[in-house]
C-alpha cells in the first residue's frame, strides 16, 4: 500500500482554488478523501491527528498575556458562531508571519468553546518549510497544509475549518491596503461550503497592520533577478511575496522573514454567517455561481471592515 498518495506541489494558498475544483465537483467525494493515518510521521501538516488539546492548553497563557496586556484586543460578534456544529471560518489577516490578529481569533474560540471542539486551520504550503520545530507546534494547534485533500478530510471528520484565502500576499500586503478585503480571488472556500452546505463565518480585523508596517513587494524584481540566475530562493523555496517593510526586530526588513509585532491595539470582528441559495455539488461546480457566491462573500467582508474602521478610528 502507498503510504501518501500522489499529490501536486502547492507553492501559496492560491493554488488551491485550481486543486480543489475537480475534486469537489464529483458526486461522490471517496476517490479524494485523505487517509492521514496513510502519511509519513516525519509530516506533521498531512497528519489530523497530531493535533494536541493538551498543548493548546499549555500555549492560552502566554496568548493571554499577549491579548490582555501587549495586544490589548477588543473583540465582538462571537454570538454569530453556533456552539454546536461545524462552519467554515473564513478570514483576512495582518502583521507578517507573526499574524498576531490569527493568533488572538485562535485564543478567542479556545475561550469560548474549549480546545475540544474539532477545528483545523489551513497554512500555507511553504510555512511548513520554515522549521520542523515551529512545523511540529503549527500542527499541535490544529493547522495542517493548505491542500484540498485536507480541507476535505477535516471535514469529513466533523470539524471546523479556518481558511485565509489571501495567504502571505494578505499577511504582507502594504499598509496603504490595510483597510481592504484582500482575498485575491481564491474562491476554494466557496467550493467547500457549498459541497458541504456550511455557513461562511467571516472573521476581520483592524490595528494589525501596524503591527508591521509593509512599505511595499518587491516580489516581481526579485523573481526577474531569479530568473536571470541572481538571486537564488532560499532552500528552494519560492515565497510568492518579497515584502519591504519597517517592524521588529530588523528595522527596515527585506523579504518574508519571521517577524516580532509591535505592541498595537488589535480589533477583531466576527461577521453574521453568510448562507448562499442553493448548495451542493453541482452548485460548486457552477462557476458563475461560484464567482457570484464569492463576490457575495467579499463585499460582506468589506462592509464590515469600513464599519469596524469607521468605528475605532
Amino acid at each position: 500500500m502507498s503510504r501518501h498518495p500522489t499529490i501536486p506541489t502547492l507553492s501559496t494558498e492560491a493554488s488551491l482554488t485550481d486543486a480543489i475544483a475537480p475534486l469537489i465537483s464529483e458526486p461522490a467525494l471517496a476517490s479524494s478523501k485523505f487517509d492521514e493515518n496513510s502519511a509519513p510521521l516525519s509530516s506533521p501538516g498531512w497528519c489530523l491527528n497530531r493535533r494536541d488539546p493538551g498543548f493548546i492548553r499549555a500555549c492560552l497563557p502566554w496568548w493571554e498575556w499577549a491579548y490582555r496586556y501587549y495586544f490589548r484586543v477588543q473583540t465582538a460578534g462571537w454570538e454569530s458562531i453556533p456552539a454546536v456544529g461545524q462552519v467554515l471560518i473564513v478570514g483576512s489577516h495582518n502583521g507578517g508571519f507573526a499574524a498576531p490578529d490569527m493568533f488572538m481569533m485562535m485564543l478567542d474560540w479556545f475561550w469560548r468553546f474549549g480546545v475540544e471542539r474539532p477545528a483545523y486551520g489551513l497554512m500555507d504550503a511553504n510555512a511548513w518549510k520554515l522549521h520542523p520545530s515551529l512545523s511540529e507546534s503549527a500542527a499541535k494547534l490544529g493547522a495542517v497544509v493548505a491542500h484540498p485533500k485536507m480541507a476535505i478530510a477535516a471535514l469529513d471528520h466533523g470539524a471546523s475549518v479556518l481558511v485565509y484565502p489571501g495567504g502571505v500576499r494578505d499577511l504582507f500586503r502594504p499598509h496603504y491596503l490595510r483597510d481592504r478585503i484582500c482575498l485575491f480571488n481564491n474562491q476554494a472556500f466557496v467550493k467547500l461550503a457549498l459541497r458541504y452546505e456550511l455557513p461562511i463565518i467571516p472573521v476581520i480585523s483592524h490595528g494589525a497592520h501596524d503591527t508591521l508596517m509593509v512599505l511595499g513587494d518587491a516580489y516581481p524584481l526579485v523573481e526577474q533577478l531569479h530568473r536571470w540566475g541572481l538571486f537564488p530562493w532560499v532552500n528552494g523555496v519560492n515565497p510568492g511575496v518579497f515584502p519591504v517593510y519597517l517592524g521588529l526586530p530588523w528595522g527596515v526588513g527585506l523579504g518574508p522573514l519571521p517577524n516580532l509585532p509591535l505592541p498595537m491595539t488589535i480589533h477583531t470582528q466576527v461577521c453574521q454567517p453568510v448562507w448562499f441559495s442553493r448548495y451542493g455539488a453541482e452548485a460548486a461546480g457552477d462557476r458563475a455561481y461560484v464567482n457570484a457566491c464569492y463576490e457575495q462573500v467579499q463585499n460582506h467582508m468589506q462592509r464590515s471592515l469600513d464599519h469596524l474602521t469607521a468605528n475605532v478610528s
